[in-house]
């Protein structure tokens, strides 16, 4: 079985690194020269694909790819993986499944409400509205050329050298507190775990949308605090979101709440959170090493 991967970034290598041996060929696409020396160096086939331009030996490497797995996002142009290669992924005789990386961004602020993959997008934020429209691009792709497709919609991404115990040794953490916020997370391991579980799935020309998170909404601030009880070092002061000094980018994420069921991937795949919390994920990266 071949992989092929457009955007080998962190969430994506990392499954590799964990899963490569389920593969005979894994090849993918980076979008500097510097990167794609590293990847070629660890043994993954790579290729440049970024707006300057594509690699001719993308195609064909497609053609011989069994899985295809897509995290590269969409831009204001639209998705930019389908508008250079839908034709030769709706042709390809070879490809049985893509799994595409979603957010849960799209279902927009719930004011706390929970919400599942029956839950109508309510996004205003242009992001994720660009990948409401890149979700129903790919449904239609795989419809064409009889694919299964995985949607998988994540939640904040956490894990090696992307946490709050890195945070604090580098002093950015921030203690920022709104009254009633929570945040939905995920731990690294557990999208690949999510990955593999589509991977292994054995139903041809299925279409599944799945929400990928711990379950466990929590406030951030309650992150950065335990973290800093981890390494034994005092925690940021509390800072009141009303009266913060935040860029427009750092406020947009505080200006959307929901709680992610993850009840369908439990039900669907058998997915059970290997880190069922930001506790468990925060322990194990700090027994690793992280934040020393």
């Amino acid at each position: 079985m071949n992989l092929f991967v457009f955007g080998l970034g962190y969430s994506s290598v990392h499954y590799i690194h964990k899963h490569a041996p389920d593969f005979d060929s894994i090849a993918g696409t980076v979008t500097t020269d510097k990167r794609k020396a590293e990847l070629t160096a660890s043994g993954i086939k790579t290729y440049l694909f970024s707006d300057d331009g594509a690699d001719e030996g993308i195609v064909e490497a497609l053609s011989e790819a069994d899985v295809v797995l897509v995290s590269v996002p969409p831009g204001e142009a639209g998705d930019p993986v389908l508008a250079k290669f839908a034709l030769p992924l709706t042709r390809s005789k070879r490809l049985r499944k893509i799994i595409y990386l979603s957010t849960v961004g799209v279902y927009g602020d719930r004011q706390g409400e929970w919400v599942d993959e029956g839950t109508a997008p309510l996004t205003t934020n242009a992001r994720s509205l660009m990948r409401l429209a890149a979700e129903n691009l790919w449904r239609a792709v795989a419809r064409e050329g009889k694919r299964s497709l995985y949607i998988l919609r994540l939640a904040g991404i956490y894990g090696p050298g992307r946490n709050a115990l890195v945070q604090l040794r580098d002093g950015k953490a921030k203690r920022l507190v709104k009254k009633d916020q929570v945040f939905n997370r995920i731990h690294v391991d557990d999208i690949a775990q999510a990955i593999a579980k589509c991977v292994a799935r054995d139903r041809s020309g299925e279409d599944l949308l799945l929400n990928i998170a711990d379950g466990h909404p929590t406030p951030a601030q309650d992150v950065v605090t335990y973290a800093a009880s981890l390494m034994q070092v005092e925690p940021p002061p509390v800072i009141d979101f009303e009266t913060a000094e935040l860029s427009e980018m750092a406020r947009s994420f505080y200006a959307e709440c929901k709680r992610v069921s993850i009840e369908a991937a439990r039900f669907e795949l058998g997915f059970e959170p290997i880190h069922p919390t930001y506790r468990e994920g925060l322990e194990t990266l700090w027994e690793a090493g992280e934040g020393r």
